[in-house]
């Protein structure tokens, strides 16, 4: 085992940062190290997790990195380690300049302090600007690891300073291979889960491992081929914004709990007993990080379902131009051979236009349900002995 044993799909990628790791162990100067890099790639495909990787092999000093270290960056408890994460909609200037300050200490225990930026997509301009300073003078001894999509999704003056690498997505089989090896998942269940999560890792792990987000997923996709008036449409929309909030609540809720255990014992305050008044205020900014992480896992819920919705009507226009190509919903293929014989290929395509341009409303801040309502207006069908007939 070393530490790019869990990554899948990313040999191009793996061969260009275990050589930079290489060359850092060696301490020695080559093209092959830098301090800036960026990890591109699209949700799913591993981004965060090739970047831990990268930082454990540079903070071990070994291109493969040791089980001391991996414990630590797994803990993320390593002291020449930081990480900029947001669990709220943007990353806020204040803590871009916080780790900022801390990249300018010297390493404690290793040759190099490597700071991982998760979504540095969630960055604003003014955020931006205030990492470029650093980016443009770094510490001799800082790496700094960013995380994003795509390039574009930066700044270009971040873009010019940075090396970047990009991911590809891992196919199926590697995704369900490595839920297989990893989390012990039967392998029938893995590779449907790897289908239906389209090589998402993170996304497919949840289906294999939770039947409460299979079934939810189940959900999504018979309501939409349910939608046959706009009043339909309007309720659909409804209900599909209680399934993304029922999912951002099973990921959020026991974390919120274990949360606040820990932060009430740390603060000496025993189970049941009042929080002081002296220390209301620390209790009060961990229930608003909460909230901020609320709203946006309720809107990486819907945002999940938009997708698991595009992937419903790219599946019925395959089988409407009779294309060889595999299902990613192969369980429902019934359903989907009857709403393809109820709609015409220039309709399935005005529908998978409206699920992008509700993907589009909502991260502008359109009011979600509003968005889905429009968009499902789009997917109404009527059985093929309703078309034509005036209602």
């Amino acid at each position: 085992m070393t530490v790019w044993s869990d990554l899948t799909g990313q040999d191009a990628a793996i061969d260009v940062l275990r050589a930079a790791a290489t060359a850092a162990a060696e301490t020695r100067i080559s093209a092959d190290m830098t301090h800036s890099w960026l990890i591109t790639g699209p949700p799913g495909s591993g981004r965060s997790n090739l970047a831990y990787a990268f930082a454990e092999a540079l903070l071990s000093g070994s291109p493969d990195g040791d089980e001391t270290t991996h414990a630590q960056v797994a803990a993320r408890s390593h002291p020449d380690l930081h990480v900029l994460a947001t669990e709220g909609v943007i990353i806020k200037v204040a803590d871009v300049r916080k780790i900022v300050e801390r990249s300018h200490y010297a390493p404690s225990v290793g040759h190099h302090r490597v700071i991982v930026v998760e979504d540095a997509d969630r960055m604003t301009e003014q955020t931006s600007n205030v990492l470029l300073k650093e980016l443009e003078e770094p510490p001799e001894r800082t790496v700094w690891i960013l995380c994003a999509p795509s390039e574009a999704d930066l700044i270009p003056t971040i873009r010019s300073r940075v090396r970047s690498v990009r991911l590809q997505v891992p196919g199926i089989a590697a995704v369900a291979d490595l839920l297989v090896r990893r989390d012990g998942v039967d392998h029938e269940l893995a590779e449907r889960a790897a289908r239906e999560a389209q090589s998402h890792i993170g996304m497919a792990h949840r289906l294999a491992t939770s039947a409460d987000a299979r079934d939810r997923r189940d959900e999504t996709l018979r309501l939409a081929l349910s939608v046959r008036s706009t009043p339909g449409a309007v309720l659909t929309a409804a209900r599909l914004i209680e399934i993304a909030g029922d999912d951002a609540k099973a990921i959020t809720e026991l974390r919120d709990a274990e949360e606040r255990e820990h932060t009430l014992r740390s603060l000496g305050v025993a189970p049941g007993q009042a929080v002081p008044a002296a220390l209301r205020s620390q209790i009060r900014a961990l229930e608003e990080d909460q909230k901020r992480r609320a709203t946006r896992s309720l809107r990486d819920g819907i945002d999940r379902i938009l997708v698991d919705l595009a992937s419903l009507f790219r599946d019925i226009l395959v089988t409407q131009l009779g294309a060889e190509v595999e299902l990613v919903n192969l369980e429902i293929a019934a359903d989907i051979a009857r709403a393809a014989a109820s709609a015409t290929p220039a309709q399935t395509l005005a529908t998978l236009d409206a699920i992008q341009e509700a993907r589009v409303r909502i991260d502008a801040n359109v009011q979600p349900t509003l968005a889905l309502e429009a968009m499902l207006v789009s997917a109404i069908r009527r059985p093929e002995p309703a078309r034509g007939v005036r209602s």
